[in-house]
């Protein structure tokens, strides 16, 4: 655990990037990508530290924002498509802002 408190610094600038790269993802679109590889690529260094839990945050943030997104695409021709992308876009600013204001305050997010 000592090593975990050593590099808490250094991991937390992992995690305050893939929050950056998300709030971008709404201008650029592929940031949000880069983001999802950096949670992975980094997941092992966060075992066991409080910012695990914003790692799992941003990893469902990412996949369950994707699977919405593609669903409301693929249905807009219906129009409910349309409320789908609205919905899933209030969604994701409430997911990026709540872990950005978690971690800032060194709080660990309640991930099931």
């Amino acid at each position: 655990m000592m090593h975990l408190d050593a590099n808490i610094t250094e991991n937390k600038k992992y995690v305050f990037s893939v929050y950056i790269l998300q709030a971008l993802s709404f201008v650029l679109g592929i940031t949000a990508i880069i983001g999802v590889i950096i949670n992975y690529i980094k997941e092992d260094d966060l075992k066991g530290s409080w910012l695990e839990s914003h790692f799992i945050w941003q990893k469902r943030t990412f996949w369950y924002g994707l699977l919405w997104v593609v669903l409301g695409s693929l249905t807009t021709a219906v129009l409910i498509g349309w409320l789908v992308l609205f919905m899933v876009t209030c969604w994701l600013i409430y997911r990026i802002a709540k872990g950005w204001i978690y971690l800032v305050d060194n709080r660990e997010l309640y991930v099931q």
